[in-house]
């Protein structure tokens, strides 16, 4: 889905008289259904063509599968944190499904899950003096009390622990980061915060489109110390998000103007769409019904993603 989007993965932060290096770990958890196991791990495969191909002092560890277990993200997060100096800048990318029971959540992975406070132990580790966790899961509001540090910008898909249904955030927000049309102050690159609101700009627009209740609110925690806001404020809120830059276009903005690729993008959007509205429907078809439309539908994205992914 990256083809040809030549954006260059810059420093956190820019504008420091040394050049930065940023550890960018990306983790597609458990999908726990045929859909949601590619889906999840489409995102983390997308970011990690992004980082590898086109970015620049960038160390990236992309997990999924059975490869993104517990061991092996804390492994990493070791790693990163035997590296990483106090000028570097860690983000932390979770995709998959989450769980709250009122007072621990946790990040589903094959085998043992892991807990908001296991995770923020291991990146308290990290000297990184600027770090982002953003977390696309479900119930993932329930996660920022524990994640959140001064210094550390925390991303949440739902607005508390008790919004379960599966997100389309992640979605929204990798796209973000390839489309021009992200960057609103016309900068010739997104930030963090331009990233999140675009990613709650298309969720919204998801679920007013399929005439369904919004079951996730995406909200931020950016000061270390506050509750978490879905918005900018004069208050300080969304001050750091705003700092951070995520990617810098360059050149990028005439390809990914080509209207070949734009019609494929919209295409594989639109099924995407279309299994999460057959995801919705399940209960109501029969067994047999559902698996054929939903392999359909599959295929169809497998090959719309080939076509993405043929070089020019």
């Amino acid at each position: 889905m990256t083809v040809r989007w030549i954006l260059c993965l810059i420093a956190l932060l820019a504008g420091g008289p040394a050049r930065a290096a940023l550890y960018w770990v990306t983790v597609a958890g458990l999908g726990g259904e045929a859909e949601y196991e590619q889906r999840f791990a489409g995102e983390a495969a997308e970011v990690d063509k992004l980082l590898k191909t086109h970015a620049t002092d960038t160390h990236a560890y992309t997990l999924s599968g059975s490869g993104a277990t517990r061991e092996h993200l804390e492994q990493i997060l070791k790693q990163v944190a035997h590296e990483a100096g106090p000028s570097d800048q860690l983000v932390l990318l979770l995709i998959g499904h989450g769980t709250f029971d009122g007072a621990i959540y946790k990040f589903n992975l094959p085998g043992p899950d892991i807990t908001a406070a296991q995770l923020a132990a291991l990146c308290d580790h990290v000297a990184a003096g600027t770090q982002l966790i953003i977390n696309t899961t479900s119930s993932s509001g329930g996660s920022v009390a524990a994640l959140r540090r001064r210094g550390r910008a925390v991303i949440a898909a739902t607005k508390s622990g008790t919004e379960k249904n599966a997100t389309v955030f992640s979605r929204y927000f990798v796209e973000a980061l390839q489309d021009p049309g992200a960057d609103v102050d016309k900068s010739d690159s997104i930030s963090a915060l331009e990233a999140f609101d675009y990613a709650t700009r298309k969720t919204a627009s998801f679920y007013a489109a399929e005439k369904r209740l919004a079951t996730e609110h995406a909200v931020f925690e950016d000061t270390g110390k506050g509750d978490p806001v879905r918005e900018k404020s004069a208050t300080g809120e969304g001050r750091v998000l705003a700092g951070l830059t995520l990617v810098s276009f360059g050149r990028v903005g005439d390809d990914n103007q080509n209207p070949a690729k734009r019609e494929l993008l919209a295409k594989k959007e639109k099924l995407q769409q279309q299994i999460d509205i057959l995801k919705y429907q399940k209960a109501a078809m029969a067994e047999a019904q559902y698996a054929s439309q939903l392999k359909s539908l599959l295929l169809q994205l497998a090959r719309t993603q080939a076509l993405l992914d043929k070089p020019p």
